[in-house]
């Protein structure tokens, strides 16, 4: 394990394991256990994805892992996380590593950041972009839901309903309370008002690229977030062919929803063999 300082001064682990092309993958190696395994699995997600990942990638690449959406939590930036700033701890986390060049995957916000890396950066090898459309993307109505979400977690917005209980499909995104504090949301508020003005439309990329998501992937939000609806996979499917005739590979996923799309048992068998082919890699 290595430390990579980030562009506030603190540090994070990173982990790297196995040989081959390098790739970047934010993402926890440890294993979620207990309770908050248990929460996780009510909202559909796997409590595992980053271990399961790893494990499915490191006999055929370099992976290098590191827990960024936990350490934003931990050690929020609420002025600071720009995408230009983010930018800066991805190569710094390739840096601790010892990564010249590297690939890189990010799902759902952390896609967001891939491409940012990808235009700020000539040293990608190729770009995985998961849960998050690289074409016309959602950004204004990201800022809407982020910036209602620091207002519900500063006491500004809706009295919250209470919360609904279950697993899968039947968890409601809108019934969820906000517990998060006001540093830990206005970081992501800080993020996409940078992004508003950013037009991913005019972006033409080099390096090898490949973007999915589920066709089941609209988030809707009731009153307290603005009624907004953040549409992923309805997007990625309009554009499907504006984006491959730029060179994207495009994959979307028949009936997958934002957290199913997300699952190592889902994304292995895309991300592994893309990767080899755009890497060069016999598996």
């Amino acid at each position: 394990m290595v430390k990579a300082t980030l562009h506030d001064g603190s540090t994070i682990d990173v982990e790297v394991h196995g040989t081959g092309p390098a790739l970047l993958l934010p993402a926890d190696p440890a294993p979620v256990e207990g309770d908050r395994a248990e929460e996780l699995r009510k909202w559909g997600a796997d409590p595992a994805l980053g271990r399961s990942l790893i494990d499915g990638l490191r006999d055929a690449f370099q992976v290098i892992a590191f827990d960024y959406q936990g350490h934003v939590m931990a050690t929020p930036k609420p002025g600071t996380l720009t995408p230009a700033a983010v930018t800066a701890d991805m190569l710094a986390v390739a840096d601790a590593a010892g990564a010249g060049r590297f690939a890189y995957y990010g799902y759902s916000w952390l896609a967001v950041n891939g491409l940012q890396l990808a235009i700020r950066t000539d040293r990608l090898s190729a770009l995985v972009m998961g849960g998050f459309p690289a074409y016309g993307a959602p950004y204004a109505e990201m800022s809407r839901v982020t910036r209602a979400t620091y207002d519900l977690a500063t006491g500004q917005g809706p009295t919250p309903e209470p919360e609904r209980t279950g697993t899968g499909d039947e968890y409601d995104w809108s019934t969820a309370r906000v517990s998060t504090t006001e540093e830990q949301t206005r970081q992501f508020v800080t993020l996409y008002e940078e992004l508003q003005g950013f037009d991913d439309k005019a972006v033409r990329l080099s390096c090898p690229r490949l973007c999915f998501a589920g066709s089941a992937d609209e988030i809707r939000y009731d009153e307290r977030w603005g009624g907004t609806h953040v549409s992923i996979g309805g997007t990625l499917t309009r554009h499907k062919d504006e984006l491959e005739a730029l060179g994207w590979d495009v994959q979307v996923l028949d009936g997958l929803d934002h957290m199913s799309a997300m699952h190592a048992a889902t994304v292995l068998p895309i991300l592994r063999p893309w990767l080899a082919r755009a890497l060069a890699v016999r598996l």
